[in-house]
């Protein structure tokens, strides 16, 4: 491959510092970046679109299962972000995937909303008919296209691979004029070929070709070398959109998203805190505030709501039990923390000398309080703010758990409210409802664990417990009580806000029959929290076992090959 690195396919790299407008939603302000330079965007910067796939490769996250409920709540707040595209998931892997893609497609305004297809054609004619409802839609089709994947796993020579894909780019454009096509492992296929099937699918009807680093292998600079050949091997490539979808298991993908911007690409694939298969995928947020704070870098502009940023973290984090680490880049709690005497004396005197950003570009830092003479009404309206539709029931319940904290605490905070909805919208039949725990423990004295749930067949039933400690005590009993095998795999309480009073919040995962599954609860009382906490993993489990074995379009698109070669 003749690698051609001197300049921009479409002029990402050559933008000089300095001058101009800044560019669609880029706010009032622009960082506090370098104090020594005007920092502005081009006069008029590209649009560069976000594809966010939180919905379908983030939920691909070991561990992660999410309910029709979080993904529509999760997609409204994307909405609220404004990313241009919504991947919203994989119609054709289960019947409850189907409805949540459409029941998405038909609720959710602004983005266009996405399905994905591998190349066969049920799949593309289920992702028609789910996004048949959009307003604006797009199907998006892969295949594996690296000789490992067409050897190794779909057991199929270049021309097979080559004609699947044309072949399943026509039939999506005869139901959607908006294609994309993505040649999976893209990194390590072989460049002539690449070329060719790209140049194929470009000529078969589709709008965008993403180029998915699929397992994270490639490094900045030889990425950014490959687009730009591309350019130039492929000239179709001026007509269409081109994208990248990077995963992170050399730590790279945000780095490899950004020098793809230079290589011309004008859309980047996303999923919130990063999450997704394995190490994830880039950051939406990295990505975000990185285009943000280097117009003069990058010359474009996208259209998000950067104040939404946070928020959009915070419930990603919540409905997917995923938890985001403190030092986690723009979002994380130490992002505008500093411990140092010097940092903090430099942050009193000027806040640029330790800082780029401000907490509130990115929604963080604020909070509005509530306390015990707040209404309901004030409760919804501030739910609404933070990205939550309740109905009535589920406002009734969550305004009951609010006054009882009000009654604890002086002041409830937004993260408390976060954590009251996590509670009382568990997304999952309760088939275990746990209805008392109370434990005895202390110095010399062996935990015990008192238990009451409501079980499936409407019948409460009352057990003791002894353990190693109260948590341990309270497991055991819910365990005599339930009887459903499952081994405790991670365990994490954090406190949600300073003070003695602060909720306490417990994420747990169990493991089952060799899957994963989070649970969430959260309880100024942590024995309590963690109860919460295990029984929404145990319903999830049952929810899970019921539904059948998950598995993801990667895996199904291999079963299916084999099974034809068998045929």
């Amino acid at each position: 491959m003749s690698a051609h690195t001197s300049g921009s396919a479409k002029g990402g790299g050559g933008v000089p510092a300095g001058g101009g407008a800044q560019g669609a939603g880029a706010g009032d302000s622009i960082s506090l970046g370098n104090p020594l330079v005007h920092r502005q965007a081009p006069e008029n910067p590209e649009p560069l679109v976000i594809l966010d796939t939180t919905l379908r490769d983030g939920e691909q996250s070991p561990g992660v299962t999410l309910t029709a409920e979080d993904k529509m709540a999760i997609a409204r707040q994307l909405a609220r972000l404004r990313v241009d595209i919504i991947e919203a998931g994989f119609p054709y892997s289960s019947p409850g995937d189907f409805a949540a893609v459409k029941a998405i497609a038909e609720q959710v305004e602004g983005p266009v909303i996405a399905g994905l297809a591998r190349c066969f054609e049920n799949d593309v004619r289920a992702c028609a008919e789910a996004l048949a409802p959009a307003k604006r839609a797009r199907i998006h089709v892969f295949i594996g296209t690296s000789p490992i994947h067409r050897e190794g796993q779909l057991r199929m020579t270049q021309a097979e691979v080559y004609e699947r894909s044309v072949s399943m780019v026509r039939l999506a454009k005869s139901f959607q004029q908006d294609v994309e096509y993505s040649p999976m492992d893209a990194s390590r296929t072989e460049p002539e070929y690449l070329a060719d099937i790209v140049n194929g699918c470009i000529e078969a009807g589709a709008t965008t070709i993403n180029l998915p680093d699929s397992v994270g292998y490639a490094t900045p600079d030889e990425w950014r070398q490959l687009l730009e050949w591309l350019y130039q091997r492929v000239p179709t490539m001026r007509s269409i959109t081109l994208s990248v979808h990077c995963h992170n298991d050399l730590g790279l993908a945000t780095a490899n998203s950004l020098v793809s911007v230079l290589a011309g690409a004008r859309q980047i694939e996303t999923c919130v805190n990063g999450i997704g298969e394995r190490a994830g995928n880039a950051s939406l947020e990295e990505v975000a505030m990185s285009l943000r704070l280097h117009p003069e870098v990058y010359g474009v502009a996208t259209g998000l709501d950067h104040s939404q940023l946070y928020r959009s973290s915070q419930m990603v984090s919540q409905l997917t039990g995923m938890l985001v680490q403190p030092n986690k880049a723009v979002v994380g709690a130490n992002a505008f923390a500093h411990q140092s005497g010097i940092h903090q004396d430099g942050m009193l005197k000027d806040r640029r000398t330790f800082e780029i950003m401000e907490p509130g570009e990115v929604g963080a830092g604020s909070s509005l309080v509530l306390g015990k003479l707040s209404g309901r009404h004030a409760l919804r309206e501030r739910l609404a703010q933070l990205g939550y539709e309740l109905d009535d029931e589920e406002l009734k319940r969550a305004f009951v758990r609010f006054k009882e904290l009000a009654d604890r605490k002086r002041e409830v905070t937004d993260r408390d409210l976060e954590a009251i909805v996590a509670d009382e919208r568990p997304g999952t039949a309760e088939t275990f409802r746990l209805e008392h725990v109370q434990v005895s423990c202390g110095t010399n004295l062996r935990p015990t664990a008192t238990v009451r749930m409501l079980l499936p067949n409407g019948e409460s039933r009352e057990t003791v417990a002894l353990g190693d400690g109260p948590i341990d005590a309270t497991y055991r009993a819910i365990d005599a009580l339930v009887q459903v095998e499952g081994e405790l795999h991670d365990f994490v309480i954090q406190a949600i806000t300073a003070g003695m009073d602060a909720v306490g919040e417990v994420t747990v995962r169990l493991r089952h029959e060799g899957r994963l599954s989070s649970g969430h609860g959260a309880d100024t009382d942590i024995i309590v929290a963690a109860a919460k906490a295990y029984v929404h993993a145990l319903n999830r489990v049952v929810a899970t076992r019921a539904s059948g074995p998950r598995t993801t379009p990667e895996r199904m698109g291999a079963e299916r090959a084999t099974s034809e070669a068998g045929r």
